[in-house]
């Protein structure tokens, strides 16, 4: 009776995890540069049940022989795995901002991405999508949550002014003619990557993302006045949250018929 208590209260911890999931999707659609997760779930391993008995055998001692009855298999229930990003091209949107800049995939590897290179508060490296960027009161170039944008060398970019230009390859022409080349970090396989909040990005190690300048196979460019937009595809996200409640609602119903069960076990049959 209690293995099915344990196995209903997984399936409802799975729905709820990924409900918070596809929740946290649609909270970002509008995110620019934002990457979709996507859940993986997976069943606990079956296990065998068996059931230990004695034979007894006609003998003058009267000798008894264990033995193992295999009944069958039992699966002890599901979880969610782990959220995995969907790096997929999002749409670009013209804004017209001098600051904003989209990275565009044109011929890329299978599975792999570009990513913007910026400087954490921390000092290390993390890499992003979003490029809606702006200038600070000192002049350097940084994302909405302040992190600096580094160029080719790993140095934080200044400009004059916030009137500046960016070509296809990432070059920056200040007002006054300073220039500095954006830094553009390739992955060959982001989903290894560990994501962060600000839709920042980094490696498991911590080891740098080689340059997607001149990487074999890998083709992109920069447009300057759009943004990527999130690739979050609200209809499939709107019935795949309907689908985890439903299921969610079809455990707890389970769960309260168990506990029923086990109310009549214990007031009802108990007094007899």
């Amino acid at each position: 009776m209690f293995k099915g208590f344990y196995t209903v209260a997984s399936g409802m911890l799975a729905q709820q995890r990924r409900t918070e999931m596809l929740t946290n999707n649609m909270a970002n659609a509008n995110t620019p540069g934002f990457k979709a997760d996507q859940s993986a779930m997976r069943a606990f391993p079956e296990m065998l049940l068996q059931r230990f008995e004695k034979e007894r055998i006609p003998t003058e001692n009267g000798l008894n022989l264990p033995f193992n009855k295999e009944i069958g298999t039992i699966n002890t229930g599901v979880y969610m795995q782990e959220a995995i990003p969907k790096f997929i091209q999002g749409d670009l949107r013209e804004t017209g901002n001098k600051t904003d800049v989209a990275l565009q995939d044109i011929d890329m590897p299978e599975n792999g991405s570009v990513f913007f290179n910026v400087r954490h508060t921390d000092g290390s490296v993390r890499y992003t999508r979003n490029g809606n960027f702006t200038v600070d009161g000192q002049g350097f170039l940084t994302t909405g949550s302040g992190h600096y944008v580094l160029d080719s060398s790993g140095q934080q970019i200044q400009l004059s002014s916030d009137r500046f230009t960016i070509d296809e390859t990432g070059v920056i022409t200040g007002e006054n003619g300073d220039r500095a080349i954006l830094s553009i970090g390739y992955s060959i396989d982001p989903r290894r990557m560990i994501k962060e909040g600000d839709g920042m990005f980094r490696t498991e190690d911590g080891t740098p993302l080689p340059s997607a300048f001149g990487t074999a196979g890998v083709q992109f460019r920069l447009q300057q006045g759009f943004l990527e937009q999130s690739n979050v595809d609200m209809s499939k996200t709107m019935t795949d949250m309907m689908t985890a409640y439903r299921a969610f609602e079809a455990n707890q119903k389970i769960l309260q018929a168990y506990d029923r069960s086990m109310e009549k076990a214990a007031n009802e049959i108990g007094k007899l």
